[in-house]
């Protein structure tokens, strides 16, 4: 007999039953992967809804997750691995626990299995459901993996942020984002911690197992730190905070309320229903900006390594100071509890944006703001183009201004307002952006639609990047003058 490409031997036609053609499927299904290319023994079991799409990196390893983050994310690389490896050992957790949980369902649902291949069966004859305790389960895995949550540390704009939405693009389970500030003690006016859990059941689409599965991202962690003000107000938003975590990322049931369309009706149940979230499995990554404690990380190398020649306090910048040095007592020191700190054992520090990684935001990465910015304009028939040295201005602005990647727009909003404002629906079809622009010292040159506009917007754009390549062979060549004397 053959069955969907496969030949089985010949049986009585009491064992042709749907129950076997179910397992066979099953099996092929588990061989060859399901209609979407992957194994259906993992989350691809759910029901999902209508144009629901399986991501590409479902099963990719730490090297392909690094590699996709290089196109949306500059620098960083320490971060990157961490993440990188935290979400593959992520996903190598859930195989074990989905193929453990569906041996579990399955010997339960069928029992005993028949050899379907000798040809005899028993007469079957059950008047009632045999007990459960009679029932073989499947013994556990032989090791089972614990999780490690995360915890990133980075000054303002660096990526920290656009780090975790980009890795949510490419994996396959629900992802959510908080912030950590709206997080009160129960009772007080504010978010309860159980909310990150309401968002993470949310984008499961109301499936409890699957958000049991999930990654939960809280930002601005660092604003639960201890307050050790003196004004006799209650701390409702610091230490009592990082006890309610405690117990979610250990691991316990939290209990949701779905209401609305918040995901009661898509599992069957009535509206205001109670969903319970089993928190063991979900990976918790947390960041924040920690302002000052690259203070407590100098403090305490200057005591361990004295004071004298290159431990001496000008020794390290603070760019440096957070590189690969923050320890939980740090962190202790900057108000955290000891066993939140411990139930974080994977910290991945970034440092400050450079220059030259700032023109890469601009002009290199995946939705480059220049990108942005040139295809805005050409949606409404215009040309934009961008110096060299105006690019190199930006970059130095937005240095200036101490706000990493975010002091980039700000300042390309600024720059382009009037020609945002001005241009659309005008008869100009080019715009060209110098480094006197950027300044403030002349607006935006526009050109009309002509034949002649068009050689004179190249014209002046090539005249800017040759001024902008001698400028720069000159200063390489000063540069170099005194090493060669």
């Amino acid at each position: 007999m053959t069955f969907l490409g496969r030949r089985f031997p010949r049986l009585p036609p009491r064992l042709r039953s749907a129950q076997y053609l179910t397992r066979c499927i099953r099996t092929q299904a588990q061989q060859q992967g399901g209609p979407d290319g992957y194994s259906s023994s993992g989350p691809e079991r759910f029901n999902r809804p209508p144009g629901f799409n399986t991501p590409p990196f479902a099963m990719a390893t730490p090297r392909q997750l690094t590699d996709y983050l290089n196109q949306y994310v500059v620098g960083q690389e320490s971060a990157k691995k961490t993440l990188s490896v935290a979400v593959y050992n992520h996903h190598q957790r859930l195989q074990i626990y989905t193929a453990f949980r569906d041996a579990q369902r399955d010997a339960f649902m069928h029992g005993p299995e028949e050899d379907f291949h000798s040809g005899v069966s028993t007469a079957q004859i059950r008047p009632t459901r045999k007990p459960l305790l009679a029932r073989p389960h499947p013994p556990p895995p032989a090791q089972l993996f614990d999780k490690s949550n995360v915890l990133i540390i980075g000054p303002t704009g660096t990526g920290k942020t656009l780090l975790l939405r980009s890795l949510a693009r490419a994996i396959d389970v629900p992802f959510s984002v908080s912030d950590a500030t709206t997080f009160t003690q129960a009772g007080y006016v504010g978010d309860d911690v159980d909310a990150c859990i309401s968002r993470l059941l949310a984008a499961a689409n109301g499936d409890p197992v699957r958000a049991s599965w999930g990654i939960v991202y809280l930002d601005e962690i660092d604003k639960l730190a201890r307050k050790t003000g003196t004004d006799g107000s209650r701390d409702v938003g610091g230490e009592g905070v990082q006890q309610s975590l405690l117990r979610m990322m250990e691991g316990t049931t939290v209990t949701v309320q779905v209401k609305g369309d918040g995901g009661g009706k898509s599992l069957g149940c009535k509206s205001d229903a109670v969903v319970h979230v089993d928190t063991t499995n979900i990976l918790f990554v947390m960041s924040g900006a920690f302002v000052g404690l690259e203070k407590l990380v100098r403090a305490r190398q200057e005591a361990s390594r004295g004071s004298i020649g290159f431990s001496s306090k000008t020794y390290f910048t603070p760019a440096k100071a957070l590189d690969r040095a923050v320890e939980p007592a740090d962190l202790v020191k900057y108000g955290f509890i000891p066993e939140f700190i411990s139930r974080l054992p994977s910290i991945a520090t970034l440092s400050a944006l450079t220059a030259s990684d700032l023109r890469r935001i601009l002009t290199e990465v995946k939705h480059s703001l220049v990108s942005q910015y040139t295809a805005q304009f050409a949606n409404t028939g215009i040309e934009l183009k961008f110096t060299s040295a105006a690019v190199d201005e930006i970059c130095s602005q937005a240095i200036a201004r101490g706000t990493g990647a975010r002091g980039l727009r700000a300042i390309l909003e600024n720059v382009l307002l009037d020609a945002m404002h001005d241009l659309p629906g005008s008869d100009m079809r080019h715009a060209l952006v110098t480094d006197a622009t950027i300044r403030g010292e002349s607006p935006v040159q526009c050109w009309a639609k002509s034949d002649n506009s068009i050689v004179a917007f190249w014209e002046t754009w090539a005249a800017a990047e040759r001024k902008y390549r001698e400028s720069k062979e000159e200063r390489e060549r000063q540069k170099n003058e005194p090493q060669e004397e």
